[in-house]
Protein backbone atom coordinates (compact mmCIF):
# COMPACT_ATOMS: atom_id res chain seq x y z
CA UNK A 1 0.00 0.00 0.00
CA UNK A 2 1.05 3.56 -0.64
CA UNK A 3 -0.40 6.86 0.51
CA UNK A 4 -1.65 8.59 -2.63
CA UNK A 5 -3.60 11.67 -3.58
CA UNK A 6 -6.35 11.19 -6.14
CA UNK A 7 -4.22 12.67 -8.91
CA UNK A 8 -1.43 10.22 -8.10
CA UNK A 9 -3.90 7.32 -8.12
CA UNK A 10 -5.17 8.36 -11.55
CA UNK A 11 -1.63 8.58 -12.93
CA UNK A 12 -0.89 5.16 -11.48
CA UNK A 13 -3.99 3.67 -13.11
CA UNK A 14 -3.01 5.07 -16.50
CA UNK A 15 0.49 3.67 -16.10
CA UNK A 16 -0.91 0.23 -15.22
CA UNK A 17 -3.06 0.09 -18.34
CA UNK A 18 -0.41 1.50 -20.67
CA UNK A 19 1.86 -1.32 -19.46
CA UNK A 20 -0.85 -3.99 -19.68
CA UNK A 21 -2.20 -3.25 -23.14
CA UNK A 22 -0.23 -1.81 -26.07
CA UNK A 23 -3.53 -0.69 -27.64
CA UNK A 24 -4.18 1.83 -24.85
CA UNK A 25 -3.50 5.37 -26.09
CA UNK A 26 -3.56 8.52 -23.95
CA UNK A 27 -4.00 11.84 -25.72
CA UNK A 28 -5.39 15.33 -25.32
CA UNK A 29 -4.40 18.96 -24.88
CA UNK A 30 -0.99 19.23 -23.14
CA UNK A 31 -1.07 15.67 -21.77
CA UNK A 32 2.35 14.81 -23.24
CA UNK A 33 5.51 16.57 -22.12
CA UNK A 34 3.62 18.90 -19.76
CA UNK A 35 1.77 16.01 -18.13
CA UNK A 36 -1.62 17.69 -18.34
CA UNK A 37 -2.92 20.86 -16.72
CA UNK A 38 -3.12 19.05 -13.36
CA UNK A 39 -0.14 16.75 -14.06
CA UNK A 40 -2.36 13.66 -14.24
CA UNK A 41 -0.26 12.26 -17.10
CA UNK A 42 3.10 13.47 -15.81
CA UNK A 43 5.98 11.22 -16.88
CA UNK A 44 3.86 8.92 -19.04
CA UNK A 45 5.10 10.20 -22.40
CA UNK A 46 8.72 9.79 -21.30
CA UNK A 47 7.95 6.22 -20.19
CA UNK A 48 5.76 5.03 -23.07
CA UNK A 49 6.73 7.25 -25.97
CA UNK A 50 5.11 9.92 -28.12
CA UNK A 51 3.12 7.39 -30.18
CA UNK A 52 1.13 6.26 -27.15
CA UNK A 53 0.95 9.44 -25.03
CA UNK A 54 0.64 12.52 -27.19
CA UNK A 55 -0.64 16.07 -27.47
CA UNK A 56 -3.49 17.09 -29.74
CA UNK A 57 -4.66 20.41 -31.17
CA UNK A 58 -7.01 22.48 -29.02
CA UNK A 59 -10.11 20.94 -30.56
CA UNK A 60 -12.39 18.77 -28.43
CA UNK A 61 -14.43 17.73 -31.47
CA UNK A 62 -11.26 16.44 -33.11
CA UNK A 63 -10.02 14.70 -29.96
CA UNK A 64 -13.20 12.69 -29.39
CA UNK A 65 -13.84 12.17 -33.10
CA UNK A 66 -10.39 10.62 -33.41
CA UNK A 67 -11.07 8.49 -30.32
CA UNK A 68 -14.20 7.06 -31.95
CA UNK A 69 -12.26 6.19 -35.10
CA UNK A 70 -9.39 4.61 -33.17
CA UNK A 71 -11.82 2.52 -31.13
CA UNK A 72 -13.09 0.88 -34.31
CA UNK A 73 -9.53 -0.16 -35.24
CA UNK A 74 -8.68 -2.17 -32.14
CA UNK A 75 -7.38 0.62 -29.89
CA UNK A 76 -8.51 1.60 -26.41
CA UNK A 77 -8.34 5.39 -26.47
CA UNK A 78 -8.16 7.38 -23.23
CA UNK A 79 -8.68 10.96 -24.44
CA UNK A 80 -8.79 13.89 -22.06
CA UNK A 81 -11.15 16.84 -22.31
CA UNK A 82 -9.13 19.44 -20.44
CA UNK A 83 -12.23 20.66 -18.53
CA UNK A 84 -15.63 19.03 -18.88
CA UNK A 85 -17.28 22.38 -19.54
CA UNK A 86 -15.73 22.12 -23.01
CA UNK A 87 -17.59 18.87 -23.80
CA UNK A 88 -20.19 20.84 -25.78
CA UNK A 89 -17.69 20.98 -28.66
CA UNK A 90 -17.62 17.17 -28.75
CA UNK A 91 -21.22 16.23 -27.99
CA UNK A 92 -21.89 14.82 -31.45
CA UNK A 93 -18.94 12.44 -31.14
CA UNK A 94 -19.84 11.51 -27.54
CA UNK A 95 -23.63 11.17 -27.61
CA UNK A 96 -24.20 10.82 -31.34
CA UNK A 97 -21.42 8.40 -32.26
CA UNK A 98 -19.59 6.65 -29.38
CA UNK A 99 -22.76 5.93 -27.41
CA UNK A 100 -24.53 4.41 -30.43
CA UNK A 101 -21.73 2.49 -32.09
CA UNK A 102 -22.53 -0.96 -30.69
CA UNK A 103 -26.25 -0.60 -31.49
CA UNK A 104 -25.72 1.01 -34.87
CA UNK A 105 -23.31 -1.75 -35.98
CA UNK A 106 -25.54 -4.62 -34.88
CA UNK A 107 -23.09 -5.54 -32.11
CA UNK A 108 -20.25 -6.02 -34.58
CA UNK A 109 -18.28 -3.03 -33.26
CA UNK A 110 -17.85 -1.40 -29.88
CA UNK A 111 -16.31 1.81 -28.58
CA UNK A 112 -13.92 1.03 -25.70
CA UNK A 113 -13.23 4.72 -25.05
CA UNK A 114 -12.58 6.24 -21.62
CA UNK A 115 -13.00 10.01 -21.70
CA UNK A 116 -11.26 11.58 -18.72
CA UNK A 117 -12.11 15.11 -17.66
CA UNK A 118 -11.83 17.34 -14.58
CA UNK A 119 -14.86 19.26 -13.32
CA UNK A 120 -16.31 20.66 -10.13
CA UNK A 121 -16.41 23.77 -7.99
CA UNK A 122 -14.70 25.19 -4.97
CA UNK A 123 -11.34 25.90 -6.61
CA UNK A 124 -12.14 29.30 -8.20
CA UNK A 125 -11.68 28.40 -11.84
CA UNK A 126 -12.78 30.62 -14.75
CA UNK A 127 -16.18 30.30 -16.41
CA UNK A 128 -17.03 26.92 -18.04
CA UNK A 129 -14.33 25.05 -16.09
CA UNK A 130 -16.26 23.93 -13.00
CA UNK A 131 -19.72 23.09 -14.38
CA UNK A 132 -21.26 19.78 -13.31
CA UNK A 133 -22.48 18.43 -16.65
CA UNK A 134 -22.72 14.75 -15.78
CA UNK A 135 -26.46 14.89 -16.45
CA UNK A 136 -25.85 15.63 -20.14
CA UNK A 137 -24.05 12.34 -20.63
CA UNK A 138 -25.92 10.28 -18.01
CA UNK A 139 -29.11 10.83 -20.00
CA UNK A 140 -27.62 9.28 -23.13
CA UNK A 141 -28.17 5.50 -23.33
CA UNK A 142 -24.99 3.70 -24.29
CA UNK A 143 -22.65 5.65 -22.00
CA UNK A 144 -21.37 4.79 -18.56
CA UNK A 145 -20.55 7.70 -16.26
CA UNK A 146 -18.06 7.29 -13.40
CA UNK A 147 -17.25 9.86 -10.70
CA UNK A 148 -14.78 8.76 -7.97
CA UNK A 149 -14.75 10.38 -4.54
CA UNK A 150 -11.20 9.54 -3.47
CA UNK A 151 -7.85 8.00 -4.39
CA UNK A 152 -8.63 4.30 -3.79
CA UNK A 153 -11.77 4.37 -5.91
CA UNK A 154 -10.12 6.57 -8.54
CA UNK A 155 -7.50 3.95 -9.42
CA UNK A 156 -9.74 0.89 -9.37
CA UNK A 157 -12.56 2.57 -11.27
CA UNK A 158 -10.25 4.00 -13.93
CA UNK A 159 -8.58 0.66 -14.63
CA UNK A 160 -11.99 -0.99 -14.94
CA UNK A 161 -13.25 1.84 -17.16
CA UNK A 162 -10.34 1.44 -19.59
CA UNK A 163 -10.95 -2.31 -19.77
CA UNK A 164 -14.69 -1.86 -20.40
CA UNK A 165 -15.80 -2.44 -23.98
CA UNK A 166 -18.31 0.42 -23.91
CA UNK A 167 -17.63 4.16 -23.76
CA UNK A 168 -17.09 5.53 -20.26
CA UNK A 169 -17.14 9.16 -19.16
CA UNK A 170 -14.72 9.35 -16.23
CA UNK A 171 -15.11 12.62 -14.34
CA UNK A 172 -12.58 13.85 -11.78
CA UNK A 173 -13.60 16.53 -9.28
CA UNK A 174 -10.82 19.11 -9.16
CA UNK A 175 -11.25 19.80 -5.45
CA UNK A 176 -10.46 16.16 -4.68
CA UNK A 177 -7.23 15.97 -6.69
CA UNK A 178 -4.89 16.86 -3.84
CA UNK A 179 -7.18 17.48 -0.86
CA UNK A 180 -6.38 14.24 1.00
CA UNK A 181 -4.52 10.93 0.75
CA UNK A 182 -5.64 7.34 1.11
CA UNK A 183 -3.95 3.98 1.16
CA UNK A 184 -3.93 2.68 -2.42
CA UNK A 185 -2.54 -0.71 -3.50
CA UNK A 186 0.51 -0.32 -5.69
CA UNK A 187 -0.50 -3.38 -7.72
CA UNK A 188 -3.41 -3.38 -10.17
CA UNK A 189 -6.99 -3.87 -9.00
CA UNK A 190 -10.44 -3.05 -10.35
CA UNK A 191 -13.73 -1.81 -8.92
CA UNK A 192 -16.93 -2.95 -10.60
CA UNK A 193 -18.76 -0.27 -12.53
CA UNK A 194 -22.38 0.19 -11.51
CA UNK A 195 -21.76 -0.79 -7.88
CA UNK A 196 -22.21 1.77 -5.10
CA UNK A 197 -20.19 1.82 -1.88
CA UNK A 198 -21.54 2.26 1.64
CA UNK A 199 -18.99 4.70 3.05
CA UNK A 200 -20.61 4.88 6.48
CA UNK A 201 -23.34 2.72 7.97
CA UNK A 202 -26.30 4.27 9.76
CA UNK A 203 -29.86 3.62 10.85
CA UNK A 204 -31.81 6.90 10.78
CA UNK A 205 -31.34 8.49 7.34
CA UNK A 206 -29.66 7.58 4.04
CA UNK A 207 -27.44 10.20 2.37
CA UNK A 208 -26.81 9.38 -1.31
CA UNK A 209 -24.02 11.33 -3.01
CA UNK A 210 -21.19 11.20 -5.54
CA UNK A 211 -17.91 12.98 -6.21
CA UNK A 212 -16.95 15.75 -3.79
CA UNK A 213 -20.39 15.66 -2.19
CA UNK A 214 -19.47 12.28 -0.67
CA UNK A 215 -16.88 14.01 1.49
CA UNK A 216 -19.43 16.71 2.39
CA UNK A 217 -21.94 13.99 3.29
CA UNK A 218 -19.44 12.23 5.54
CA UNK A 219 -18.80 15.50 7.35
CA UNK A 220 -22.53 16.05 7.66
CA UNK A 221 -22.90 12.56 9.13
CA UNK A 222 -20.32 13.43 11.78
CA UNK A 223 -22.27 16.56 12.68
CA UNK A 224 -25.57 14.66 12.78
CA UNK A 225 -24.04 12.06 15.08
CA UNK A 226 -23.44 14.80 17.69
CA UNK A 227 -27.23 15.15 17.87
CA UNK A 228 -27.81 11.43 18.07
CA UNK A 229 -28.75 10.96 14.41
CA UNK A 230 -27.17 7.98 12.64
CA UNK A 231 -26.67 8.70 8.93
CA UNK A 232 -25.77 6.10 6.32
CA UNK A 233 -23.64 7.52 3.49
CA UNK A 234 -23.76 5.88 0.06
CA UNK A 235 -21.21 6.79 -2.61
CA UNK A 236 -22.72 6.02 -6.01
CA UNK A 237 -19.27 5.90 -7.69
CA UNK A 238 -21.01 5.17 -11.01
CA UNK A 239 -23.80 7.65 -11.73
CA UNK A 240 -24.90 5.70 -14.79
CA UNK A 241 -25.85 2.97 -14.33
CA UNK A 242 -27.06 3.65 -10.78
CA UNK A 243 -26.90 0.88 -8.18
CA UNK A 244 -30.49 1.13 -7.00
CA UNK A 245 -30.34 -2.20 -5.15
CA UNK A 246 -27.89 -0.77 -2.61
CA UNK A 247 -29.92 2.42 -2.20
CA UNK A 248 -33.24 0.61 -1.77
CA UNK A 249 -31.78 -1.78 0.80
CA UNK A 250 -30.53 1.20 2.79
CA UNK A 251 -33.84 3.07 2.57
CA UNK A 252 -35.70 -0.03 3.74
CA UNK A 253 -33.52 0.18 6.86
CA UNK A 254 -33.48 3.93 7.53
CA UNK A 255 -36.90 4.88 6.03
CA UNK A 256 -35.57 8.33 5.09
CA UNK A 257 -33.32 9.66 2.35
CA UNK A 258 -31.53 12.82 1.23
CA UNK A 259 -30.09 12.99 -2.29
CA UNK A 260 -26.96 15.15 -2.58
CA UNK A 261 -25.32 16.54 -5.70
CA UNK A 262 -23.21 19.58 -6.55
CA UNK A 263 -25.00 20.18 -9.84
CA UNK A 264 -28.02 22.43 -10.08
CA UNK A 265 -31.26 20.80 -8.96
CA UNK A 266 -32.53 20.66 -12.56
CA UNK A 267 -29.24 19.12 -13.71
CA UNK A 268 -27.15 16.18 -12.49
CA UNK A 269 -28.91 12.90 -11.73
CA UNK A 270 -30.77 13.70 -8.50
CA UNK A 271 -34.23 13.73 -10.06
CA UNK A 272 -33.58 10.40 -11.80
CA UNK A 273 -32.44 8.76 -8.56
CA UNK A 274 -35.24 10.19 -6.44
CA UNK A 275 -38.01 9.20 -8.86
CA UNK A 276 -36.73 5.64 -9.09
CA UNK A 277 -36.36 5.24 -5.32
CA UNK A 278 -39.87 6.56 -4.71
CA UNK A 279 -41.29 4.16 -7.31
CA UNK A 280 -39.55 1.19 -5.74
CA UNK A 281 -39.63 2.01 -2.02
CA UNK A 282 -42.53 4.41 -1.40
CA UNK A 283 -44.03 2.19 1.31
CA UNK A 284 -40.76 2.24 3.25
CA UNK A 285 -40.44 6.03 3.28
CA UNK A 286 -41.64 7.91 6.37
CA UNK A 287 -40.85 11.31 4.84
CA UNK A 288 -40.43 12.80 1.36
CA UNK A 289 -36.99 12.38 -0.17
CA UNK A 290 -35.25 15.76 -0.03
CA UNK A 291 -32.53 17.01 -2.36
CA UNK A 292 -29.42 19.08 -1.71
CA UNK A 293 -28.22 20.76 -4.89
CA UNK A 294 -27.01 24.06 -6.30
CA UNK A 295 -29.54 26.71 -7.37
CA UNK A 296 -31.03 26.52 -10.84
CA UNK A 297 -28.86 29.27 -12.29
CA UNK A 298 -25.80 29.39 -14.50
CA UNK A 299 -22.71 28.50 -12.47
CA UNK A 300 -21.79 31.46 -10.27
CA UNK A 301 -18.70 33.60 -10.79
CA UNK A 302 -15.87 32.89 -8.36
CA UNK A 303 -16.82 35.79 -6.06
CA UNK A 304 -20.10 34.05 -5.25
CA UNK A 305 -18.97 30.45 -5.65
CA UNK A 306 -18.84 29.50 -1.97
CA UNK A 307 -22.35 30.87 -1.39
CA UNK A 308 -23.72 29.15 -4.48
CA UNK A 309 -22.26 25.68 -3.93
CA UNK A 310 -24.02 23.22 -1.59
CA UNK A 311 -22.08 22.19 1.52
CA UNK A 312 -22.27 19.92 4.55
CA UNK A 313 -24.46 22.42 6.47
CA UNK A 314 -27.11 22.16 3.75
CA UNK A 315 -27.02 18.38 4.08
CA UNK A 316 -27.42 18.57 7.86
CA UNK A 317 -30.40 20.88 7.45
CA UNK A 318 -32.19 18.58 4.99
CA UNK A 319 -31.42 15.50 7.08
CA UNK A 320 -32.98 17.14 10.12
CA UNK A 321 -36.06 18.00 8.06
CA UNK A 322 -36.66 14.41 7.02
CA UNK A 323 -36.00 13.19 10.56
CA UNK A 324 -38.51 15.67 12.02
CA UNK A 325 -41.10 15.39 9.25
Amino acid sequence: MAQMTMIQAITDALRVELKNDENVLVFGEDVGQNGGVFRATEGLQAEFGEERVFDTPLAESGIIGMAVGLSTQGYRPVPEIQFFGFVYEAMDAVNGQAARLRYRSGNTQNAPITIRSPFGGGVHTPELHADSLEGLVAQQPGLKVVIPSGPYDAKGLLIQSIRDNDPVIYLEHMKLYRSFREEVPEEEYTIELGKANIKREGTDVTLVAYGAMVQASLKAAEELEKDGISAEVIDLRTVMPVDFDTIIKSVEKTNRMVMVQEAQRQAGIASYVVSNVQERAILHLEAPILTVAAPDTVYAFTQAEEVWLPNYKDIVEKANKVINF
